[in-house]
């Protein structure tokens, strides 16, 4: 067993003790076996001192970690929860942003819709003053929010972008659901108008090229400006040719030259009548598929594309005429009645579509096609 004893010594001390002035603090440790001997330990003043404030610093120390532990802890898990709610804040502003995209692309969509609505108008020969559809919101009008319909937050301006274009695509909707209800209201009260009116490609979709629009161009072999009273559709020959709608073959053959160089150049010809209203023409076809007085309807094979007449390369040129008022039958831009085709500038299309062209340089039709029969 270890003893320990402790005495304060005064004077000088003991040969086996250290030489030093002033008070000693003696502790004496005495083992438990006698010939291990009597090991002595000696402090002065200044050394308990030390002592005794380490002892003090350490003692502070642990309290002063025991008061301040629980809010260090406390400000890491304030700091961890920061963190989640920065990276959660980052998220929902991701997908904010990935709906208002998603929010365009509808919008984009309804307005290609809205376009193709109103050539389906046009086609049909709906005036444009008397569609409920066009007036109910196009152009849309962006309405501003109030304050208070926005929330306080760094997202506010992306809110307020996704909530207009929300409130457009309602208004889209709603102004495309009476185009709808209107154009089935008209087709079915004017079916046989829908079904003789040219609305389908002659070529199908993945067979052509479109290589001169109808209008102002140049001739490609008098090389001076000129009216194109169609379109031309470069394709391979022996491609086949569709009615665009139901109607009567009233024209079939090479028109003789000595009646028309105009016409005569417009090699193999097939011309439909179709209804009161339209009548289609399908030049320098290579093979002719129907005959005078055939009736045909939408789908079925007329000709095919050829390379006859005057004509550089394989293709169809293909036209439609529209009857005015006067009872003439004047050429329109094929590209207007074809709804089963995607153009490229159909904005510009439907916007020439709607004014009458200036067309003063075009070939009227032969009297054997143009009369009723």
């Amino acid at each position: 067993m270890l003893g320990f004893r402790v005495r304060k010594m005064r004077g000088k001390p003991p040969s086996k003790r250290p030489s030093v002035d002033g008070p000693l603090l003696e502790i004496q440790v005495h083992p438990s076996q006698i010939r291990l001997g009597v090991r002595y330990f000696f402090f002065t003043r200044r050394q308990l001192a030390i002592w005794a404030g380490g002892i003090a610093a350490y003692v502070a120390l642990v309290v002063f970690s025991l008061i301040v532990s629980p809010i260090v802890i406390g400000n890491l898990f304030q700091r961890s929860e920061y963190e989640t709610l920065v990276a959660e804040r980052r998220r929902q502003g991701e997908r904010l942003q990935a709906l208002s995209a998603q929010l365009g692309e509808v919008g984009e969509a309804s307005d290609s819709l809205h376009l193709r609505m109103s050539r389906i108008y046009l086609a049909y020969g709906l005036d444009s003053e008397e569609e409920e559809g066009q007036g109910s919101g196009y152009p849309f009008v962006e309405t501003p929010f109030t304050e208070g319909e926005l929330p306080q937050s760094i997202f506010r301006n992306s809110v307020r972008h996704g909530r207009g274009l929300e409130r457009q695509i309602h208004e889209r909707m709603a102004v495309l659901g009476s185009f709808i209800d209107e154009i089935q209201s008209f087709e079915q009260e004017h079916a046989d108008q829908v079904r003789t009116t040219p609305s389908l490609t002659p070529l199908k979709r993945e067979e052509f090229v479109l290589t001169s629009p109808f209008g102002t161009r140049r001739s490609p072999f008098t090389k001076k400006i000129d009216f194109h009273p169609g379109i031309d559709l470069a394709a391979s020959t022996g491609t086949p040719i569709y009615a665009p709608a139901d109607g009567k073959v009233v024209y079939s053959g090479r028109y003789p030259v000595r009646r028309s160089v105009s016409w005569w150049r417009y090699g193999n010809l097939v011309a439909v009548r179709h209804g009161d209203r339209f009548i289609s023409i399908y030049g320098h076809c290579d093979t002719l598929a129907v005959r005078v007085g055939q009736a045909v309807k939408q789908g079925e094979v007329l000709a095919t594309v050829g390379n006859t007449g005057w004509s550089t390369s394989p293709h169809l040129h293909y036209e439609v005429r529209r009857r005015d008022e006067e009872g003439d039958y004047r050429p329109v831009d094929p590209r207007v009645y074809i709804l089963d085709h995607r153009w490229r500038d159909e904005e510009q299309l439907l916007i020439r579509g709607r004014r009458a062209p200036d067309m003063s340089d075009y070939d009227p039709l032969p009297r054997t096609i143009a009369r009723r029969r």
